[in-house]
């Protein structure tokens, strides 16, 4: 059966610059029901979420607008929960990170249809150039202070695999996101991979010995902050029970070497190059998966793309077989 296609709608600049706006109200009419006092909101980011300095307050209002079709602000408002007790968490044990703000309650809060957390704003140093490999080996020490940590996260829940099973369903219907064989591949290598995902007994069973822990959950060696106190620690919104592996997934090799200098230093097992291949592959399925949210957010097509190209030079299933 020919299933029916159409030309997909993007959001216009115009839609999305009334959205940014919508947000920032948002933000504002929030932080003023804290007792904040608002005067000059300032955009400082603008992607997934639309990040605002809820100015002259020491404050920073996060706004997730770029969200999964199945999405809700139940569901949001949990992983945001989680995020803001793992940062909290590792502030009260000397971590470099950035906490929540000490200024408002430490829970997600929700307005005008959408949910937002706030932080404390802290000047960025940006003149400094980030150094991934240095900091692909601090992500062992922020990983040795997060195996301590007490609270409860779902299995992989970064990884969405509803997301990503309802996105292979639909992609069908959208050729000009992705080609026919492309799509073919991800569908069979998410065959592979899925009960690994759902499934924490799967995963133990197919990787035994792998220990898993409290993880970043999204590519941590890039959401380090460079302050100009120093750096630290960010952006725990995909925060999730894994290995450590994930938190590597699509670096390359000198990013795992340095990780394993960061490990080996705080006694800690290296990186499993199966595992690799795993989260590496899962990594991929979740950036196929994200082409559905282009139409929220078109400037995504232009770093997708060549992503998904490079892809398909990669071993199918980053070299399982099932």
């Amino acid at each position: 059966m020919t299933v029916p296609t159409a030309p997909t709608t993007f959001l216009t600049p115009h839609q999305l610059a009334d959205r940014t706006s919508a947000a920032v109200g948002a933000a504002v009419a929030a932080g003023r029901g804290l007792g904040l006092t608002v005067t000059d909101p300032t955009v400082l980011h603008d992607v997934f979420s639309v990040v605002v300095h809820l100015a002259p307050s020491p404050v920073v209002a996060r706004i997730p607008t770029v969200l999964p079709h199945s999405d809700d602000l139940v569901a949001l408002a949990r992983r945001q929960q989680d995020e803001l007790d793992v940062a909290s968490w590792l502030g009260g044990r000397g971590v470099p990170v950035i906490a929540p703000s000490p200024l408002v309650p430490r829970e997600p809060v929700q307005r005008d249809g959408f949910s937002m957390t706030f932080w404390p704003f802290i000047e960025e140093a940006r003149d400094k150039e980030p150094d991934y490999v240095a900091n692909s080996e601090s992500v062992a020490d922020l990983h040795a202070a997060l195996r301590a940590y007490p609270g409860r996260l779902e299995f992989l829940s970064t990884a969405e695999p509803q997301f990503v099973a309802d996105s292979l369903a639909r992609l069908d219907r959208h050729p000009d996101l992705i080609g026919a064989a492309e799509l073919d591949r991800a569908r069979r290598e998410w065959q592979v991979l899925e009960p690994l995902v759902r499934s924490r007994e799967a995963f133990e069973a197919r990787f035994p010995g792998i220990g898993l822990q409290p993880v970043h959950g999204d590519c941590p060696p890039a959401n380090i902050f460079s302050g100009v106190d120093g750096d630290r620690y960010a952006d725990f919104e995909l925060v999730t029970l894994g290995p450590v592996e994930w938190d590597l997934a699509g670096l390359g090799p000198e990013h795992e070497a340095a990780y394993n200098r960061g490990a080996r230093r705080n006694g800690m097992r290296q990186l499993d190059e199966e595992v690799l291949g795993f989260a590496n592959t899962l990594g991929m399925l979740r950036i196929v998966a994200t082409l559905t949210l282009a139409p929220q957010l078109p400037d995504l097509m232009g770093y997708l793309k060549p992503t998904v190209d490079q892809w398909q030079t990669k071993p199918f299933a980053g070299g399982m077989n099932g």
